[in-house]
């Protein structure tokens, strides 16, 4: 190599990238609509910055170094996880929300690290068992400020994670905690500090979690044979992907046509929400992140993918999630998370100690359901044989 080469090499990389030089590019390459790291709200408590980290990465970071981001592989999306290895898990539709974000936010210049730290905590606060896990807590905390996954994410991120030595959560800006909540409420007395309106970059990852959980879920409800494709082909928006898939792979096998039609599937809702995104923040002509306003969402689906998507929707539920299969699961789902409330409420020294040192701040009823929200599927149900089934022994 030539000392010209040498130098040249010398020049370029010499240097490590700081936190100052992204952020300059920020300042660059987003849209003026774009929220900024250097421009952040802020944390609850004050921190020094890292030298080659923007707020954003640092929050992504600690979003997947967190307890509560492990335990979601093994919490039910749809299937229980007992049922196979290859269906979804919270843990993957987490990164399959990620994923579709950052092409959403890429190609409308939006800041990815701002969306991928949303992204990735947005669904910290399942609890096990999928959705029907949730409407137990919430009813058996219908007298206690209620339950919901949203406001438990915030309180997980705020709160329940136990990992630095001069605060409990994980210290997130305010952005990002925003993003968790989305228009949702805190619990009482929860909340302070979270930015006054939703960006953009939340706003994507909310209709990402759409988008990929109607792919998704058609794509493991034919994989499971709980649904047929030719009854998806009923559905119009199915029924030309898969038509178009058809004509350019003729004699292609089932398997294959199933995973490229999920593929166009997703493809054809972020192209429309992409195109559609852009022509609002146009009409509406937003200069600055600031200039939002949470009544008026700028991200979304064309008015006829709306529809198309509200037909797909409307059969998933009729079809899958009330399938007898996945309802035997429910109900067994129901009687595992009341039996476990009901034993710790009135058992609360059987909780552990973490747990009950919580109890003089917030109450018996919250924090069971800490406890409870916290726990994979299967941890539950082994709890559950522990406590209800124990084993006979001689």
């Amino acid at each position: 190599m030539s000392q010209d080469k040498k130098s040249l090499g010398s020049d370029i990389f010499a240097e490590l990238l700081s936190r100052q030089e992204q952020e300059e590019r920020e300042q660059v390459w987003l849209a003026p609509y774009a929220c900024r790291a250097r421009e952040t709200y802020g944390r609850r408590f004050p921190e020094t910055e890292h030298a080659y980290r923007t707020a954003f990465q640092r929050d992504k970071d600690r979003v997947i170094h967190c307890a509560a981001f492990r335990r979601l592989e093994y919490k039910t999306q749809v299937f229980v996880t007992h049922v196979g290895d290859y269906y979804r898990t919270r843990l993957t539709h987490s990164l399959e929300v990620a994923q579709i974000a950052r092409t959403l936010g890429r190609v409308l210049k939006l800041n990815e690290d701002l969306i991928e730290a949303i992204a990735l905590a947005h669904d910290l606060g399942h609890t096990p068992f999928g959705h029907s896990g949730e409407h137990v807590l919430n009813e058996l905390m219908e007298n206690h400020g209620g339950f919901e996954h949203n406001a438990q994410a915030l309180r997980v991120v705020d709160i329940l994670e136990e990992r630095y030595p001069l605060f409990d959560g994980l210290n997130l800006t305010a952005e990002v905690r925003r993003g968790i909540l989305k228009r949702k409420k805190p619990f009482e007395g929860e909340g302070e500090g979270i930015a006054p309106v939703l960006s953009l970059e939340a706003q994507v990852v909310d209709v990402a979690d759409e988008i990929a959980y109607n792919s998704h879920d058609c794509d493991d409800g034919i994989k499971s044979q709980l649904i047929a494709s030719e009854e998806l082909e009923a559905l119009p928006l199915w029924r030309r992907i898969v038509n178009g898939v058809a004509q350019d792979f003729p004699g292609m096998e089932p398997e294959r046509q199933r995973s490229s039609a999920v593929v166009r599937l997703i493809n054809a809702q972020v192209t429309d929400v992409a195109n559609e995104s852009i022509r609002r923040v146009r009409d509406a002509g937003i200069s600055s992140p600031h200039s939002l306003d949470d009544s008026n969402p700028l991200i979304g689906y064309s008015a006829e993918m709306t529809e198309l998507n509200r037909q797909l929707k409307k059969f998933l539920h009729e079809r899958l999630y009330r399938h007898p299969d996945v309802l035997r699961a429910t109900q067994k789902s129901v009687r595992i998370m009341t039996r476990l409330f009901e034993h710790y409420r009135d058992h609360s020294d059987h909780l552990p100690r973490s747990s009950q040192s919580r109890i003089d701040r917030d109450g018996v009823m919250r924090t069971v359901a800490d406890y409870l929200a916290g726990m994979t599927d299967r941890f539950a149900a082994e709890d559950y044989r522990q406590i209800f089934l124990p084993s006979f022994t001689f």
